[in-house]
């Protein structure tokens, strides 16, 4: 493990940023080419969701990783502005391609499924982490309120993982797995937090 990390030390964090937005290329790529099926749109906003999920997922795990002795902490901020980027993408995609920017589609479509209310709920969780992920913001807010404000990722993280569930009009294994790998993820931090919390006490 000690020879990974030294070996990471020496892979700057923009190698995750390119590495990060070429499955987007490829959707565009598949998109121009004709290679996304019969409903396009649909298959574009599918892809960009997993990705954006996959992402905070994987942001998730640094911090367990860490506890067994993978450092992935300096990609942390690459691995969730990638996310926040995807999910951006997922939005505009649906709100631009699939809605075409018509307000009263746009309404029907939050009333008629609220499982894209839990998907924006999640968005705007992300939107002041995504700003707020620099140096500057770091010093002006502080570490400890800066923290605080951060773990909106969780709440993030969860929206995701239901939202995906909820897509489908049946239970499906593959959006469970993710939801069961968020709430594992998260209890394992709230476990690994309760003996220090106890200590204090």
């Amino acid at each position: 493990m000690q020879a990974v990390n030294q070996f990471l030390r020496r892979v700057p964090s923009w190698v995750v940023y390119v590495g990060g937005v070429l499955p987007f290329v490829w959707i565009v790529w598949l998109a121009v080419n004709g290679g996304l099926g019969a409903d396009p749109v649909k298959a574009i906003e599918l892809r960009l969701g997993l990705l954006a999920l996959q992402f905070l997922v994987a942001g998730l795990c640094i911090t367990p990783l860490r506890w067994v002795g993978l450092n992935l902490i300096r990609y942390r901020r690459a691995i969730g502005l990638l996310a926040f980027f995807y999910v951006t993408m997922h939005l505009l995609t649906w709100g631009v391609l699939d809605m075409g920017l018509r307000l009263d589609q746009i309404a029907a479509d939050l009333v008629k499924r609220w499982y894209i209310i839990i998907g924006l709920a999640g968005f705007v969780m992300l939107v002041p982490l995504a700003l707020t992920s620099n140096n500057l913001s770091i010093r002006r807010l502080g570490p400890k309120a800066w923290q605080r404000l951060h773990r909106l990722t969780y709440g993030a993280i969860l929206a995701g993982a239901v939202h995906y569930v909820m897509i489908g009009k049946v239970w499906l294994v593959e959006p469970l797995l993710y939801l069961s790998a968020a709430v594992a993820l998260l209890a394992l931090r709230v476990w690994k937090a309760r003996p220090r919390a106890v200590a204090m006490a």
